[in-house]
C-alpha cells in the first residue's frame, strides 16, 4: 500500500491507495514513511481543496471499502446524504433496515476509512446535536458550516 500526503487547509492529509483506487483517507499530525504521491493522489488532493473553496459538492474518486458487512452497509448509507444536508444516527440506522442499531452506526461511522469522500460530518444525534467526530466536534461544524453556508472558520486540529 503507498501512502502519499498533502497539506490542506485544516491540516495535514494521508492517503493509502495502490494505483486509482484509495482505501483510506485521513488527517494525520505527521508523516510516516516514504511521500509516495502520483497522479492519482493529486488529482484526490486537487479535489478536496476544492471542495474547501466551495467549488466541488462532490468527489469523483474512486476507493474500496474494507470492514464489515454491517460497516460497509453504514458507509454506503453516508454517500447518500447530500451535501449541506445532516441526517441522524437513527436515520441512517432505518435506512440500514436496522432501526434499533443507532450505537452501532455511530461505532461505524467512527470507523470510516474514507475521511470526507464518505461524509460522515452529516451524521448529527437526533436532537440536532453535533456528536462524536473523529477530527472533534469542532471540525465537524467547521465542515458542515463550509457546506450548509459556504464558510469555513478556521480551529485547531490535533488527532
Amino acid at each position: 500500500m503507498n501512502k502519499a500526503y498533502y497539506e490542506c487547509k485544516i491540516g495535514l492529509l494521508q492517503m493509502e491507495y495502490e494505483e486509482d483506487i484509495l482505501y483510506s483517507l485521513k488527517l494525520v499530525n505527521l508523516q510516516f514513511g516514504e511521500n509516495k504521491r502520483s497522479l492519482f493522489t493529486d488529482g484526490v488532493a486537487r479535489q478536496i481543496d476544492e471542495y474547501f473553496q466551495g467549488e466541488r459538492k462532490d468527489f469523483d474518486v474512486k476507493y474500496k471499502f474494507f470492514g464489515t458487512e454491517f460497516q460497509k452497509r453504514v458507509w454506503k448509507a453516508l454517500e447518500e446524504i447530500p451535501y449541506g444536508e445532516t441526517r441522524s444516527y437513527k436515520d441512517i440506522a432505518s435506512f440500514i433496515g436496522n432501526p434499533k442499531a443507532v450505537r452501532a452506526v455511530g461505532g461505524a461511522c467512527n470507523k470510516n476509512p474514507i475521511w470526507l469522500i464518505v461524509p460522515c460530518h452529516r451524521v448529527i444525534g437526533k436532537n440536532g446535536s453535533l456528536t462524536g467526530y473523529e477530527g472533534g466536534v469542532e471540525m465537524k461544524q467547521a465542515l458542515l458550516n463550509l457546506e450548509q453556508n459556504g464558510i469555513i472558520e478556521p480551529f485547531d486540529y490535533t488527532e
